[in-house]
């Protein structure tokens, strides 16, 4: 990465959906709106609800594959294609900025990307012109996860977009109520989410377990709602600045997306 000086990006946590997000009405064009608005960034470093591995690895590079996983769908959603270019430069970057705390780094350079990045960036950056790297999470725990971000909170000031991948809410019995209309633990967990990030209650948040109404019902396993304490860490010092761009709810779960700077 070279040293000209660029706009600070944001940081975002935003939520995914699933491959079916493509065909929403009203979701495609949030995402893609929301996109517009942003500064173009020099690439885009993804963390995914879908990939947990320790210690902390580094996606693919070169070549970078998608990964299909799940299961079930039309065969129509496993011909998605996103051929983004790869980021060995911000890959380096990051091996120093977490080698230099003490954190182990592994490489796993035939890790593509999983549909909690490409499903999202599909709408967002469509031209798939913008490198873009995965790395994983190496663990759920929050506080780990938000000194995870703060170490690479500086790759914001070389124009990467760090962005944490998950779900607001994330339990998927409501899909299979969804014709009952959104179940009321999603609604009172993201209305709890949204006044604990408008008010900047880190401590709330990082103990979302316990503090928040129908946590575990919201969150059964955390894994979707973890990404969002890399953004936090990555986000520190702009957490004053931070905005709800998408809302509302997609089949029961809470698509809340968030920008921070």
């Amino acid at each position: 990465m070279n040293a000209r000086a660029i706009e600070r990006m944001p940081a975002l946590y935003l939520s995914h959906g699933a491959p079916p997000l493509a065909d929403d009405p009203v979701w495609p064009g949030e995402l893609a709106a929301w996109s517009a608005d942003l500064p173009r960034p020099r690439a885009i470093l993804m963390v995914s609800a879908h990939w947990e591995e320790a210690p902390l690895a580094i996606g693919a590079t070169t070549n970078v594959p998608l990964v299909y996983d799940f299961w079930g769908f039309p065969e129509h959603y496993y011909q998605v294609q996103y051929a983004a270019p790869g980021a060995p430069g911000l890959a380096d970057s990051v091996r120093k900025l977490l080698r230099r705390a003490g954190a182990p780094v592994q490489d796993i350079p035939d890790r593509g990307l999983d549909h909690g990045v490409y499903v999202p960036l599909v709408e967002m950056f469509p031209a798939a012109d913008i490198p873009v790297l995965q790395i994983s999470m190496p663990t759920l725990d929050p506080q780990k996860l938000l000194e995870i971000g703060r170490r690479l909170a500086p790759l914001r000031d070389e124009g990467v977009l760090i962005v944490g991948s998950g779900f607001f809410t994330h339990n998927l019995a409501a899909l299979r109520q969804a014709a009952h209309g959104v179940p009321a633990w999603s609604v009172e967990f993201d209305d709890w989410g949204h006044r604990a990030l408008d008010s900047g209650d880190m401590d709330a948040l990082l103990d979302f377990e316990r503090k928040s109404p129908a946590g575990r019902l919201a969150h059964p396993r955390t894994e979707h709602f973890a990404p969002l304490f890399v953004t936090l860490g990555a986000a520190e010092g702009d957490l004053g600045a931070q905005r709800s761009v998408i809302d509302g709810f997609w089949m029961g779960l809470a698509k809340r997306s968030v920008q921070f700077g």
